[in-house]
């Protein structure tokens, strides 16, 4: 297919200082889990990017000196000569797919800890960042910088970026956003400084002056130098001589760098998940900065729709179209729009599960595409399969989220494939959550699968039939796949901080329930120790459906694992807006005529509560009772020439969704697989040099 007119604009070469960009579509830096400990998969990964379209591909953070640590979360660092030999794999891969490549250097300032290195940390004043979160929190302040610091500091990010430029790099950044160190030196509540490093915006923005000046001289008009700056916080602040102090300080270094790549303040608002932002959610921050520079601008907004793309353009609020998440979900989204092939495209859902994956310190992980983060060390590849090992046929019986991606992956390889759904339409889980407030975009992991497997005519989908075991054996399919999913259970939870115990009888539910449309009578109250989205998104579902709500969690926070995801802050915003009260620390302990009893994790001290309706969120088990009546009749199997029945994802260990796709896309590649195949790559840290 040819390539629509209306998106021309978005294949436009951009000059960016010394190099140029062979389109609009730049993969902006963000981490992925891989560091200099992993120099091949990071490498793999990257340059999938590259093949993919995006006309350029950065680095995550990379840090300039051993004083910004931030272990345990998975940094690069870019210190020596075998940091360059690792950082070099990247740019060598990126440029054999015509892209251009970009390197975060970073330093992290107050907002780190230095838990690795033993440093003391460096800020402007000496204050650091006190976050009420464990991930983040540290016992040593840092130390105030004095101007024999800021010295060293510039010497360090021209190190680093000659570095930079011997590892191959076309631009490199400073990176003045998101808390860290040049950043601190722009907000007067990290710089109380009295010196010509504080004060007045002029004063503050001099050291972000001072390392784009360096990082020029460094790179010697070899490579182009961008600047990565936060302006949420500064576009809120009063400006004596400008609109707001981000316009000035945007005005002040205009054209010093030779691209600006705009960001916002925190992780929440600049990686917001789709529950509480839409797409293009940054413009009203940045939309000024065009009107003031002559040179490219890039920003992001989980940009997946180049309609929306272009208007960004021509409206001019960006030159250049930024992603991180939109470049995970779907590496090929250039060359799909460059085909003609939009609907093709494997959209972000923006649930924040990559986001997740950084904080959990392991390598990138996608809902929308299972490949991420195993270009490498498996061999996936996100738009190639390798065809059928036999001529088998499989049949999958349930089709949610597994089940889909099973279906689809299976009939790319070739096989004849029969996927068999009890209900009256497809999409297991999905087809209630994507009804809850917020989380309507989580259905374009159904409806991409869907509109892909309507193009395999090896691919039967019957809706409407429930299979027991005899009609599994009657079917007689070489392989048969259990993906029926998991149901929620009423456990209570534990002083041991594990589910114990039931709790039934009338008024008590759980989220299956809610979704077969049960009744309810107030006043309700969610009671929730899973700790992702259900419990809270629940709550606000029933508060706007006019029920009195309340929710109570063992944690210390709505939602609590939430953190991972940078949705923690809107959810209890959200809660607050619906009028759901919240209980935090509280555990349920008894429920019986109109009265819940409730008890304080930590001293168990009880009180008593009204109820009408108890929704249990808490613990889910798999429904593999198909699974084992099937594995109980091995002679009928081998009769039926049933060579195996294997469950996936909620059948076999429930999860998130990322994990039943994943569990799915597994399947599919290893079905007849060479089992020498199968093995999962290690990668390692090149060899240091003598």
């Amino acid at each position: 297919m040819a390539r629509n007119p209306r998106y021309d604009l978005l294949f436009e070469p951009v000059k960016i200082g010394p190099v140029t960009a062979r389109n609009r579509f730049y993969a902006v830096p963000h981490a992925a889990g891989m560091t200099n400990s992993m120099p091949h998969m990071r490498a793999a990964f990257r340059a999938t990017k590259a093949e993919g379209g995006w006309g350029v591909v950065c680095s995550g953070y990379v840090s300039i000196d051993p004083s910004s640590d931030d272990a345990p979360l998975p940094y690069a660092t870019l210190w020596d000569d075998d940091d360059v030999r690792a950082h070099a794999l990247m740019t060598e891969a990126v440029h054999a797919h015509g892209a251009l490549a970009g390197i975060e250097l970073w330093h992290g300032g107050g907002s780190v800890m230095n838990r690795a290195s033993r440093l003391p940390t460096l800020s402007p004043s000496g204050t650091s960042w006190m976050a009420t979160h464990v991930n983040f929190m540290g016992n040593q302040r840092p130390r105030v910088m004095d101007l024999e610091d800021i010295r060293v500091l510039r010497d360090w990010q021209a190190q680093a970026a000659r570095r930079a430029r011997s590892a191959g790099f076309d631009i490199v950044y400073v990176y003045a956003g998101m808390g860290y160190l040049p950043y601190e030196f722009l907000l007067p509540e990290w710089n109380q400084r009295r010196d010509a490093y504080g004060g007045s915006v002029r004063n503050r923005v001099r050291i972000v002056r001072e390392l784009l000046e360096v990082t020029h001289e460094a790179v010697g008009g070899q490579c182009a130098v961008a600047l990565r700056i936060s302006l949420e916080e500064l576009r809120a602040r009063p400006s004596e001589v400008a609109p707001s102090e981000a316009h000035e300080v945007v005005a002040l270094l205009a054209e010093l760098p030779d691209l600006w790549d705009l960001k916002l303040d925190s992780a929440p608002t600049d990686c917001p998940p789709s529950r509480f932002a839409a797409e293009g959610s940054h413009e009203p921050h940045v939309d000024f900065v065009k009107r003031l520079t002559s040179k490219p601008v890039v920003g992001v907004g989980r940009f997946t729709s180049p309609d929306t793309m272009v208007g960004q353009i021509r409206r001019g609020v960006l030159d250049l179209i930024g992603a991180a998440r939109p470049s995970i979900a779907d590496p090929y989204l250039p060359k799909k729009i460059d085909a003609g092939r939009e609907q093709d495209i494997r959209e972000c859902i923006g649930c924040n599960i990559c986001i997740s994956s950084w904080h959990d310190s392991v390598p990138v992980r996608c809902t929308q595409n299972p490949t991420i983060g195993e270009e490498w060390r498996r061999g996936w590849h996100p738009e190639r399969i390798a065809p059928r090992g036999s001529a088998a046929a499989v049949l999958i019986v349930g089709a949610g989220p597994a089940g889909l991606e099973c279906a689809l992956s299976l009939g790319r390889r070739g096989y004849e494939v029969t996927l068999a759904e009890a209900a009256e339409d497809i999409g297991g889980r999905l087809r209630f959550e994507t009804r809850l407030p917020g989380l309507a975009a989580w259905g374009r992991v159904l409806d991409w699968r869907r509109g892909q497997l309507e193009q395999l005519s090896n691919v039967s989908i019957y809706r409407g039939n429930f299979l027991s075991a005899d009609d599994i054996l009657e079917l007689a399919s070489t392989h048969v796949v259990i993906a029926t999913g998991a149901r929620w259970s009423r456990m209570l939870y534990s002083p041991l901080e594990i589910p114990a115990g039931r709790l039934e009888g009338p008024g008590v539910l759980t989220p299956d329930d809610i979704a077969a449309g049960a009744r309810l009578s107030g006043p309700v109250i969610v009671y929730d120790f899973d700790n992702y989205y259900m419990g809270s998104v629940l709550a606000e579902h029933l508060a706007r459906g006019g029920h009195q709500v309340s929710y109570v969690t063992p944690a210390g926070h709505a939602s609590a694992w939430s953190i991972m995801s940078n949705e923690q802050p809107q959810v209890h915003r959200a809660l607050a807006a619906a009028g759901v009260a919240l209980h935090t620390l509280t555990r349920v302990t008894a429920f019986e005529n109109g009265a819940l009893t409730l008890a304080e994790q930590f001293t168990d001290a009880e009180r008593s509560f009204e109820c009408g309706t108890l929704v249990i969120v808490g613990t889910r088990f798999a429904n593999d009772a198909l699974h084992g009546e099937l594995s109980a009749r091995p002679v009928e199997l081998e009769r039926a020439g049933i060579r195996s029945v294997t469950r996936i994802g909620d059948a076999l260990a429930p999860g998130a969704i990322v994990h039943a796709v994943y569990a799915g896309h597994r399947y599919a590649r290893e079905l007849d697989a060479d089992p020498g195949a199968l093995t999962c790559r290690r990668d390692q840290p090149l060899a240091r040099l003598a």
